[in-house]
């Protein structure tokens, strides 16, 4: 068997795993999928009831979905998987068999975008259903949405590899850090209304540039032209985020191997 048949095998296997694991987990499932659903009924709630802010629910779903529903579950989910391994020591009994560390972390990537496509699926489902339009191009809006998962799932890595040592932490963590950076990456509040002093710390918000990408295209229409900065910006700082979820890969097993 070859080295790349052997490497996509084991990746699909580890994906295969993580996510038989989640469904196992049917409270934590159900969790999972109420979170977002709620917040979209709830906001649809608030914008029927207000006629003046109906155009808003096409971006409140935008932001819904990137700023709340994938930070939790591809950032947050990765986190868990990380820490949980850790907790039950599979990770220096996975390093004694012939799976390829690559193999686990691509694993960890295709599991948490399947989740992510699912939570895409369900968002969008409830909020068609409830009135709320996507205005523009399907193949930009699925690229924001990719690469959006795609760096949840380094920083994710990053910070369970680096900090995360128990499942506890991760929820106090995710609070800690989690609520800060969706009021400032214009989740629920524009970034206008905010005070001159919260909008230029916005603009260093990678979640802010992941909010207004994904809403240009849902909500507004636009185009390639229109968001060049923000979609080059998510490239970046998508590699980044990989690179730095690697790295921190790396050093987990390197501390783990010399247990």
């Amino acid at each position: 068997m070859s080295s790349s048949r052997l490497l996509i095998e084991q990746t699909l296997a580890v994906a295969q795993r993580l996510l038989l694991e989640q469904w196992r987990q049917k409270r934590g499932l159900i969790f999972w999928a109420v979170f977002p659903s709620t917040m979209m009924l709830l906001f649809g709630l608030v914008y029927a009831h207000n006629d003046s802010m109906r155009a808003g629910l096409d971006a409140a779903a935008a932001g819904i979905l990137v700023g709340a529903a994938l930070f939790f579950s591809c950032l947050g989910g990765t986190v868990a998987v990380i820490a949980a391994e850790r907790e039950r020591g599979t990770l220096p009994r996975l390093l004694t068999t012939p799976l390829h560390p690559a193999a686990y972390f691509l694993g960890v990537v295709i599991a948490q975008l399947l989740l992510a496509l699912m939570q895409v699926v369900m968002l969008y489902s409830i909020a068609l259903a409830i009135g709320v339009k996507y205005h523009g191009s399907l193949f930009l809006g699925g690229l924001i949405l990719l690469l959006s998962v795609f760096a949840y799932v380094g920083m994710g890595f990053f910070l369970g590899a680096r900090f995360a040592r128990r499942s506890e932490e991760v929820v106090v963590a995710l609070s800690a850090i989690g609520v800060p950076l969706l009021v400032l990456g214009g989740t629920f509040f524009p970034l206008e209304i905010m005070p001159q002093g919260m909008q230029a710390v916005a603009h260093i918000n990678p979640m802010l540039h992941m909010n207004q990408a994904f809403k240009g295209v849902a909500a507004y229409g636009m185009g390639w032209a229109e968001l060049r900065f923000e979609v080059t910006f998510l490239f970046v700082f998508c590699g980044l985020s990989l690179a730095l979820g690697i790295q921190s890969y790396r050093h987990l097993l390197g501390v783990e191997k010399s247990k």
